[in-house]
């Protein structure tokens, strides 16, 4: 297909024009017209790019890209190393924030609610970012923070919480500690995001919720590996998800 009709398509499926977000959503760098081969990753880190393009990749789909608000406009340094990469391959470089954590298929939140068996009820929070609802089958919270260590292959940290039966669960991928206030406001037993803040020990530990760090990197894997696949079927792509271990 053409990388026109891939920006595109993304653009349509996962309604990038709605989102307010911290960097543009869509191609970022621009490379061959011709896409054949997709490769996905979390970040578009010098590890995903060399991977992706010993493999032969056209583009690559990437949940964190570049050029963040706030962020030195300079090309140099590490992000020179990385872009020349790229236009030296005639790669693309493909970049969906916030569109793909708020997805009601395909997003980070939606997959990562029904990995754990969470029953999602409501959204809140700036964009309706953060999803609410229930476990399917309530339990302590040392059971929830095993399944979470089972599923996603990583121990999380688990802060506050009581000895009582884990029911209502809010959850937002990635660095979404600022919403634990929110959570607690809304009633929720537990919060889970992949980052915690200072403040965030001291709320649950006076709140009685339970704040659950379960891992930048390791709540933001499924969104954008969906993404691949759902577009590998859709078009008859050919494509492949590198990771790169990260304990963040």
């Amino acid at each position: 297909m053409l990388l026109g009709d891939l920006r595109d398509y993304n653009a349509s499926l996962l309604q990038t024009g709605l989102f307010k977000d911290h960097c543009p959503n869509g191609i970022q760098v621009e490379g061959r017209a011709d896409i054949l081969r997709i490769a996905t990753g979390v970040t578009a880190s010098q590890h995903v790019l060399d991977a992706a393009i010993e493999w032969g990749a056209d583009a690559v789909l990437v949940h964190h890209g570049y050029f963040w608000r706030n962020e030195d406009a300079a090309i140099t340094g590490i992000k020179k190393r990385r872009i020349a990469q790229l236009l030296r391959n005639d790669v693309s470089l493909l970049a969906y924030h916030l569109p793909l954590d708020a997805h009601p298929e395909l997003g980070n939140n939606a997959l990562l609610g029904k990995l754990l068996g969470l029953a999602a009820q409501d959204r809140f929070g700036e964009q309706n970012i953060v999803w609410m609802g229930s476990l399917e089958q309530p339990g302590t919270l040392a059971q929830l923070a095993r399944q979470i260590a089972d599923k996603l292959q990583r121990a999380p940290q688990v802060i506050g919480g009581g000895a009582g039966i884990i029911r209502r669960v809010a959850w937002c991928s990635g660095g979404a500690q600022g919403y634990f206030e929110a959570a607690i406001a809304r009633g929720a037993d537990a919060y889970i995001t992949g980052e915690i803040s200072e403040q965030n020990f001291h709320l649950a530990q006076e709140s009685g919720v339970a704040f659950i760090a379960a891992g930048h990197h390791a709540t933001e894997r499924l969104g954008i590996r969906a993404l691949g696949e759902h577009l590998s079927a859709h078009f008859g792509l050919a494509h492949r998800f590198f990771d790169q271990d990260n304990p963040v």
